[in-house]
């Protein structure tokens, strides 16, 4: 697939009120899995890919591991990949028009961009943030194929501003010319039909904390367009292996091990059906 076929089809998955789900991986291997398991687009996931790399979420990834990162899996799944990119890698507006250019040169169907001073959890002010979105949809235009930019309000899911300022903020953002609008974790499933129901553009929901109790069907009817699982799937098998060492290291006992997928299984699904 490429470049420009990635940004089309990537585009075309985004309905409102038909959510597919952005499956975040945060290594070759699980990029693989989920491919081979039905996903029909890959993310990545900054806090995922971090701990891969034995660090801490929030701002701990320098932009080229990100990208190289990023192109580790376009290369290795043939559905389109879209970018975590926390803020864009750095405060100003003119990086994170370089970070979409270099984004799409990667080879990525689309980034997100928040709007979060890391490594702090202190958002931007509301008019920076907008002109940072700004910045980074002009550059996207300017690309020979399609890409989509999707703008993020944290600030909610920080505990830094209410869901009206976070409403306001994508407001601006969609005038900015933002593709896809995200608040995480806004709250309830009502929030989230509010925030869906506020725009004309899809809207990303995040299937994690309070909403990951909540099923496709109901994420449908409050019309998102997207759900991601963020670090969510990662955090998952690190609670397995948190357990599993638990048994063996207190108690001796090994029998989560017996528990796994068959070797020929995973073989299966890591294996280039073209070879």
């Amino acid at each position: 697939m490429t470049d420009q076929n990635r940004g089309t089809a990537f585009r075309a998955l985004h309905q409102k009120g038909n959510p597919f789900i952005l499956a975040n991986a945060w290594d070759i291997g699980s990029a693989k899995m989920l491919a081979g398991l039905g996903a029909e687009a890959i993310g990545t996931s900054s806090a995922a890919h971090a701990f891969t790399l034995g660090r801490p979420d929030m701002g701990h990834v320098t932009r080229d591991e990100a990208l190289a990162h990023a192109q580790d899996l376009v290369a290795a799944v043939d559905i389109p990949v879209s970018g975590d990119f926390e803020n864009g890698f750095g405060d100003d507006p003119d990086t994170c028009a370089e970070t979409v250019k270099l984004s799409y040169e990667a080879g990525l169907a689309g980034i997100s961009i928040e709007d979060t001073a890391l490594p702090s959890a202190t958002p931007y002010e509301r008019a920076f943030a907008i002109e940072r979105i700004k910045a980074a949809s002009s550059a996207a235009r300017t690309l020979p194929g399609d890409f989509v930019l999707v703008a993020r309000a944290d600030g909610v899911m920080n505990g830094q501003y209410d869901l009206e300022e976070a409403l306001a903020r994508l407001k601006g953002y969609d005038a900015a010319g933002a593709d896809c609008l995200y608040i995480p974790l806004p709250g309830t499933l009502a929030d989230q039909a509010r925030v869906c129901a506020s725009t004309n553009l899809p809207v990303n929901a995040l299937a994690a904390g309070p909403l990951s109790g909540v099923n496709r069907a109901d994420f449908a009817t409050a019309g998102v367009a997207r759900i991601s699982l963020g670090s969510a799937l990662a955090r998952v098998t690190h609670r397995v292996i948190r357990d599993a060492a638990h048994g063996m290291f207190d108690q001796g006992d090994f029998s989560m091990l017996g528990t796994g997928m068959s070797g020929s299984d995973v073989d299966a699904l890591l294996s280039d059906p073209t070879e």
